[in-house]
């Protein structure tokens, strides 16, 4: 029975994931090594949920439950109670097996091993615990609370037993499920992420300025934001990082990520987090 759950990493994903299982009733221990990021973590949690009471979504009350619901932790080993533990780390693969390596020492055999990764392999993450069974990926869409997706992805050991739970738990969560084979990029960033890099290179090329790219695709496709705006919300060196795995992983130049993508996160202009990408914030 899943009763806690773990959660590394107090980024954007990691507050949205942490800030959905409390909502659910499940007790959530959140990871991260700088404690900044967990104060920062916590109060754009309550502002959400603050934001869900405004809407109507949920009472006052819920509020307070949920926050008490939460707690924080910045060493590993305050994990070691989690039934199922979520990692939503920087798309970083060397970090990431760093981590879960370590985890596998920590948490009991029995617990379940989800990542948060929108493209790496399930299979080279599980490698790295002696549990490969229990790893499966979970990819959460951005901004989590809002968002009704959830990617389920089963490494090349994941056991039918962990995937059944996966699913469960994220229809707890009130998320609907879409299923992938362990491939670069899975479904969505296999289709997205190529779809944002082509409009970079309209850009780099002088096809148009950005913000007729991002109104062509708006008004042309009915999105509610255009690829490049999409770029900086989600951050400009997760989608090269993403393009990176997609190229390295099927050797196709049609992945080749935009030199104008990767010239500016070295400039480190990434998007709405520095303040300046395709657009100034």
């Amino acid at each position: 029975m899943i009763n806690e759950i773990g959660v590394l990493g107090a980024g954007q994903m990691g507050s949205g994931i942490a800030h959905v299982f409390a909502l659910s009733g499940y007790h959530v221990v959140l990871f991260d090594v700088a404690v900044s990021q967990l104060n920062r973590s916590l109060a754009v949690i309550k502002q959400n949920l603050e934001r869900q009471l405004k809407k109507g979504a949920i009472e006052e009350s819920v509020i307070g439950a949920t926050l008490g619901r939460i707690t924080t932790t910045r060493d590993m080993s305050g994990l070691a109670g989690s039934d199922f533990c979520v990692e939503a780390v920087s798309e970083n693969e060397a970090l990431k097996l760093e981590i879960f390596s370590k985890l596998d020492g920590i948490v009991p055999p029995s617990t379940i091993f989800a990542t948060n990764t929108s493209s790496i392999s399930i299979t080279k993450i599980a490698s790295v615990t002696k549990r490969p069974d229990k790893v499966i990926g979970m990819h959460f869409m951005n901004p989590v609370p809002v968002m009704k997706l959830v990617e389920l992805i089963r490494g090349h050991a994941t056991s039918d037993e962990t995937f059944r739970t996966a699913k469960t738990l994220a229809a707890k969560l009130g998320k609907e499920v879409a299923v992938s084979q362990d491939y670069p990029g899975f479904i969505v960033n296999r289709v997205l992420i190529p779809m944002i890099n082509e409009a970079i290179f309209a850009l780099y090329e002088g096809v148009a300025s950005a913000e007729d790219i991002d109104n062509g695709m708006k008004l042309g496709t009915n999105q509610p934001m255009g690829p490049l705006a999409l770029a900086d919300l989600i951050g400009l060196d997760t989608v090269l990082a993403i393009a990176n795995v997609l190229f390295n992983g099927f050797k196709d130049p049609k992945y080749r990520p935009c030199p104008l993508l990767v010239r500016m996160v070295d400039a480190g202009e990434l998007g709405r987090k520095t303040g300046r990408g395709f657009y100034r914030y």
